[in-house]
């Protein structure tokens, strides 16, 4: 007797409901994704349980006609591909015909729907795989899905769903992602008969401002960028700036499809790598638009996964544009922040193009403020010394001297107003620095920035060529441990393409003969030891070149200027305009905040003035 015999159409369905259908949020991306491609101008979605007891999708798309009915809930059937070449340039969300035959196998399902044109609507029902026949129904225009007791005909499934809070917020979720993907296309969203969401057509920045809120809105840079067909919009949120975000306001579309794809979230955390703190979660919402023909979204039954025909341009391009925005100065997020702020790209493959930025004509030259003399005196329009400063500093000699690292503004500065990190007023404790802008008070931590400036600095000196070195007039020797001494001579060409030359003078000490000219104030006993440290960790010179940024941000954090150093009100000023000229001058290079505005509003709330 054969034991080998084919599956019931009802079980193969019941199968497939556990790939396609796992939960209430499932069924209901895929209802929602029918509605798109039906072209919908509008949606509603009824939740009742979470989506277990009731989930119903209404919109007012092109519908079905009544002879289509009975072949929509069949298994593999869809009117949006019809041969292999289709499968080569899907450019509709659904297109597997199999969603509405799952749905319909573990529920008491329903569909009504009014073809565009015709003369009413037509209902079918289907409970627990059983089709009935078709009838006349009231509808005025559109498709309207509905699915009664999910998995209420297999136990063993229904049992691992979660509880009615738990599937509402994978719900929920599963619409806000929808939702933001076609901004265009207004939403409702109701639960246990309680309107939750209310989204009207809008342009893109305001459904990130609807969806994401309004702390998401305040802190994202628009990103705009373009190479042959690839074009990649949205914003991503400064690490520095994300503290009060939801953990999970991490959003990447392509084509229009909510997709988490290893190679874009690779892409994404080499992008934050050099900005983030710790356990900290990239923030973003990003829509990357490409050629049909050169992705593969038939990768994973729900659709979640895709494949690239060209991953490593994909993966360029995306960490680049990424990277550009998250480097934009800080100059010239609060000059010109917004989506004004545009960053373009002539190709793919070409190395990242620097952001333009307009300055003002009162930033220093490119060069570090604490390896310059104090600029010469002038003065600026709009600031002048005040009895504050002579209260402050004594005399009116003294506060004039408040300006004296400042160089000319011109017409041009002067209609750019102050600088947006404004002039320095004090240091407290030695380690912050407080400047007073147009919003109201900045606090600057002055050794994070300072770290971060010299970081980016070095950087660039080492992209194309060793770190120049200065020499010691006099070696200064430490005493060094066996492994030191071992990873000084194993490394000798590395620490010297990082500006360092260490030599044995004893067979326990080691002596700095060269120091990075960049570096040639910092501590050298220190600064060799923190980077043999580094060198050791890394092991193979493989790994090394990968870890190369991480060893120049240790270099940098000992070279900049320590907590509990005095400095002129000059220098202050100094490293303002240096922070604001800076790529990444928001975030030390351990990706904690270099500083922090004080808007007036919140000082007066504070204070509790005008109440």
């Amino acid at each position: 007797m054969s034991v080998i015999h084919p599956l019931s159409d009802q079980l193969i369905n019941q199968i497939a409901a556990g790939e396609v259908v796992e939960r209430p949020a499932a069924a209901l991306k895929e209802l929602l994704e029918n509605s798109l491609d039906a072209q919908a101008a509008h949606i509603e979605v009824t939740l009742i349980g979470g989506g277990c007891k009731r989930l119903q999708v209404s919109d007012d798309g092109v519908g079905i006609a009544r002879e289509d009915l009975p072949p929509a809930v069949a298994r593999h059937a869809t009117s949006k591909i019809a041969v292999t070449s289709d499968l080569d340039a899907i450019a509709t969300l659904g297109f597997r015909g199999e969603a509405l035959a799952s749905m319909a196998a573990v529920s008491r399902f329903s569909i009504v729907s009014r073809a565009r044109n015709a003369l009413h609507a037509w209902r079918l029902d289907v409970e627990g795989g059983t089709v009935g026949a078709v009838e006349p129904a009231a509808l005025a225009a559109g498709t309207t899905v509905t699915l009664d007791d999910l998995y209420f005909n297999t136990p063993a499934r229904r049992k691992f769903l979660r509880t009615e809070a738990t599937e509402w917020a994978h719900c929920e979720e599963t619409f806000r992602r929808i939702a933001l993907a076609y901004p265009e296309v207004p939403f409702l969203l109701k639960h246990n008969g309680r309107e939750i969401h209310r989204w009207p057509s809008a342009a893109r920045a305001e459904r990130v401002r609807q969806v994401l809120g309004e702390v998401f809105a305040k802190d994202a840079r628009f990103l705009e960028t373009a190479a042959a067909d690839l074009q990649l919009t949205g914003y991503v949120v400064s690490p520095a700036a994300g503290s009060a975000l939801p953990k999970d306001a991490a959003y990447f579309f392509v084509n229009g499809r909510f997709v988490r794809d290893r190679v874009v979230l690779h892409a994404l955390r080499e992008a934050f790598r050099d900005v983030l703190h710790g356990s900290q979660q990239p923030s973003y919402a990003l829509w990357l638009t490409l050629d049909p023909h050169n992705v593969d979204v038939n990768v994973h039954p729900q659709k979640t996964e895709v494949r690239f025909r060209d991953s490593q341009s994909i993966h360029r391009f995306v960490r680049q544009s990424v990277e550009r925005a998250l480097a934009l100065p800080v100059g010239n997020q609060i000059v010109a922040g917004g989506e004004n702020e545009r960053l373009a790209y002539a190709d793919a493959h070409a190395p990242a193009a620097k952001a333009t930025a307009h300055y003002p004509s009162y930033y220093p030259t490119k060069q570090s403020a604490f390896s310059l003399p104090v600029r010469e005196t002038v003065a600026v329009e709009g600031w002048s010394p005040s009895p504050f400063y002579d209260k402050l500093f004594g005399t009116k000699s003294s506060s004039a001297n408040v300006f004296s690292s400042l160089p000319q503004v011109t017409d041009e500065s002067a209609s750019v107003g102050a600088p947006p990190l404004g002039f320095a007023i004090a240091q407290l404790h030695g380690i912050y620095i407080l400047a007073q802008n147009h919003a109201g008070l900045v606090l600057i931590d002055m050794h994070a920035a300072h770290e971060r400036i010299v970081y980016e600095q070095m950087k660039e000196a080492a992209a194309s060529q060793p770190l120049p070195a200065q020499p010691l007039l006099v070696p200064i020797s430490f005493a060094a441990t066996p492994l030191e001494m071992a990873t000084a001579e194993a490394h000798a060409e590395t620490l010297a393409a990082l500006g360092l030359e260490l030599s044995a003078v004893g067979p326990s000490t080691l002596a700095v003969r060269c120091l990075p000219a960049l570096l040639r104030d910092a501590d050298a006993a220190a600064l060799a030891r923190a980077v043999l440290r580094d060198l050791h960790e890394c092991g193979d010179s493989r790994e090394i070149k990968a870890r190369r940024n991480e060893l120049l941000a240790t270099m940098a954090c000992h070279g900049a200027v320590r907590a509990h150093r005095l400095l002129a009100l000059p220098e202050m000023n100094a490293l303002l305009r240096d922070m604001e000229r800076t790529e990444r001058g928001g975030q030390c290079n351990h990706g904690r905040p270099t500083w922090y505005q004080f808007t007036l509003d919140a000082l007066d709330a504070l204070f509790m003035r005008g109440q």
